[in-house]
């Protein structure tokens, strides 16, 4: 768990991480060395999820051998699929990461959002409904990691 206390906002107890997978911790279906390596990282103090409809077919071979719990669902209602397992999850506890339309729902109920403009772009609709933009997700990772980033962006 990870805790968070921002001035002039309720403080944040974060136990879950929830990551979009495609145009967010892998471009074109394939994650980096080094974003697996900041997974197994953030790992120590979060449960770390990945939830995708799995486009390209390769996510769990791509995931294989990470400690985190991947999520698929059918290529169809992606944005209830997403909201509804973070609800499940606890909103209240856990924070979202992503670049899509199909994000916006589960950014509106998380306790905190990052939209992440990578090389795949980030959807206009979806950045205003976050609470953090960064431009990649190395940048993601650094904020967990120091989170006093966190409180400098979202301060009073």
């Amino acid at each position: 768990m990870i805790f968070v206390e921002i001035p002039g906002r309720d403080n944040l107890n974060i136990k879950n991480v929830v990551f979009d997978y495609n145009g967010t911790v892998a471009e074109d279906g394939i994650m980096a060395y080094q974003t697996k390596e900041n997974l197994k990282k953030i790992s120590e103090n979060l449960k770390v999820y990945i939830i995708t409809a799995d486009t390209y077919g390769n996510v769990k071979k791509q995931c294989e051998g990470l400690p985190v719990s991947i999520e698929t669902f059918p290529k169809g209602n992606a944005t209830f699929y997403k909201k509804s397992f973070v609800e499940k999850l606890g909103s209240g506890e856990t924070m979202v990461i992503g670049n899509g339309m199909n994000d916006i729902e589960m950014f509106k109920v998380a306790t905190l959002s990052i939209a992440v403009i990578g090389e795949e772009g980030c959807a206009g609709k979806l950045i205003v409904q976050s609470d953090i933009v960064v431009s990649s997700i190395e940048k993601v990772f650094s904020m967990i990691e120091n989170t006093n980033r966190i409180v400098a962006t979202l301060r009073d």
